[in-house]
Parts: structure tokens; sequence; C-alpha cells
């Protein structure tokens, strides 16, 4: 899995997040947490694009070829911050999984499933990115 870095800075109003490697990717939020969701799911997005349109994903940089593109000395100039965001991005192709839960955490998690109208499955995918997305 490729994580890309991102930087995001903040002003009294709100926090806003570009990924350098992602020409035109960005995002914004009320907090750190928002505009870092927000972050991965446009990442997600631009990326996606970019595969459809017959490109391949940019090769992410590290922290020091950021710090050392001229391009971005305003930014670490201003006090952007860096953070790590995972590209969580769906190749259409599903492969099944034998995985051994609780019996009692998997009627919760088809009682769950059921209440949003989607599969046993669907639920588990996006709980694993909701978690993967978060980093913690």
């Amino acid at each position: 899995m490729a994580n890309y870095l991102a930087l995001i800075e903040t002003t009294e109003a709100a926090f806003g997040l570009i990924i350098p490697d992602c020409p035109g990717c960005c995002a914004m939020g009320h907090s750190y947490d928002e505009v870092y969701e927000n972050g991965v799911e446009a990442l997600r997005e631009w990326i996606t694009d970019r595969v459809a349109a017959g490109f391949p994903p940019p090769r992410p940089r590290d922290a020091f070829a950021l710090r050392r593109d001229p391009a971005l000395a305003e930014d670490f100039d201003s006090g952007s911050v860096i953070a790590t965001l995972p590209l969580l991005l769906d190749t259409g192709t599903e492969i099944p999984a034998d995985v051994s839960l609780d019996a009692g955490l998997l009627l919760q998690i088809d009682d769950a499933a059921k209440l949003r109208g989607i599969s046993r499955s669907a639920f588990l995918a996006a709980a694993a990115r909701e978690k993967i997305a978060i980093g913690r």
C-alpha cells in the first residue's frame, strides 16, 4: 500500500491540505481529523481518476525530498506540517477471505450491515478502510 505525504496548514477558521505529488489534490476541514479524513478521500478520488485516464499513480516522495523542493518552501515557511495519507485504492476484484470472529461480534456486524442496507462483506470492507484511513 502506498502512502503519500500531505502538507496541512491551519488558519483561525479552517484546516487546508495539499498533496504535493498529486497536483490539484487538496482538502479542507474544520479540524485536523476532518481535513485528514477528507484528504484520504481526495487522494483516493484523484488517483482513481488518474488511473481511469490511463496514467499510473505518481511516485510519492519522502519528507526530505519535499523539504528540498523550492516550490514548497513557502508552505514550510508558513508552518505547514506533514501528514502521511494512505492510498485506499480499490482494484475492482473481490477475493474471498476466510476470517474467524466471535459469534456475538458477527451478530452485531450483521445487524449493523442490515441497518445500513449493505452486505456483511461491504460493512467489513468499509470498517477496514475507515480503520486504515485513521492510521492510529
